[in-house]
């Protein structure tokens, strides 16, 4: 799971964009208990989610043109401009290069050979988000994608992430690391598209999982809030239960609750 303790190739941030901040802020508002706060004059729309005074997550208002409401995962770097190079280098592409976030850090926006957006961030002053794997946190991310092999090249080459096959009673997963840490440190996984109707219809992209205490509890509530069930409440075997949902605005994430881990 992720944890606060950053290193190279791991998700360190998440933001949402959409064209209705104050409708976001209200939704995840009442579904995790976050309180929103604004990043200042010098930080035009965005904003940042808190927890217990805890920053979890960003949010910016974006323009319908700039694309749909979508959650983006950053994943960490020591140097954003190499890393946008090795994107393009590995027929990826550069959405947005890298620039200076004030002094808190270095972000660009890229993009998988699969079209996917996801982000960098090369700290400065702000290492990454405050709290993770907490109810009410990001916990884990996953890459649905057309091409697991072509996926698992890209990041390799790119974030120096690995992958490894884990066994599950349902089947196989394709779990993803980054190369400090080993397994022990995955985060996440990619998840064949061809597998899933519901998600190939969406389209290639990565979803990221908050940990809940009750996930059933936070799918009827997200219902009632005008936000969409995608996959009810469903129990998987030594991974836990989850449950994969868009806000109003079609932003999807989904929710888990950890299976215990097991000991010896």
């Amino acid at each position: 799971m992720l944890t606060t303790r950053f290193v190279d190739g791991a998700p360190s941030w998440i933001d949402i964009g959409a064209p209705d901040l104050d409708g976001v802020r209200a939704f995840y508002g009442a579904l995790f208990g976050w309180e929103f706060r604004p990043a200042g004059p010098e930080g035009g729309d965005y904003g940042f989610f808190r927890l217990d005074g805890r920053t979890v997550a960003g949010g910016a208002r974006i323009r319908p043109d700039q694309g749909p409401p979508s959650w983006t995962v950053y994943f960490r770097t020591p140097d954003a401009r190499a890393t946008a190079l090795a994107a393009e280098q590995a027929h990826g592409g550069v959405l947005l290069r890298p620039v200076d976030v004030m002094d808190e850090g270095r972000m660009a926006l890229l993009a998988d050979r699969a079209g996917v957006r996801f982000g960098l961030w090369q700290p400065g002053r702000t290492e990454g988000l405050e709290v993770t794997g907490a109810p009410g946190a990001l916990c884990w991310a996953e890459l649905y994608t057309p091409d697991i092999a072509a996926a698992a090249a890209f990041y390799h080459r790119v974030l120096g992430l690995e992958t490894a096959a884990a066994s599950f009673p349902d089947g196989t997963y394709t779990r993803v690391n980054p190369a400090e840490g080993g397994e022990d440190a995955a985060f996440g996984g990619f998840v064949p598209l061809a597998e899933d109707p519901t998600e190939a219809a969406a389209g290639a992209y990565w979803m990221p999982y908050f940990a809940v205490p009750d996930v059933d509890a936070v799918t009827g509530r997200a219902a009632e809030l005008g936000g969409t069930v995608r996959l009810p409440a469903t129990d998987i075997a030594d991974v836990g239960r989850v449950a994969r949902l868009a806000d109003p605005y079609g932003a999807r994430f989904a929710v888990l609750r950890p299976a215990p881990r097991r000991r010896g």
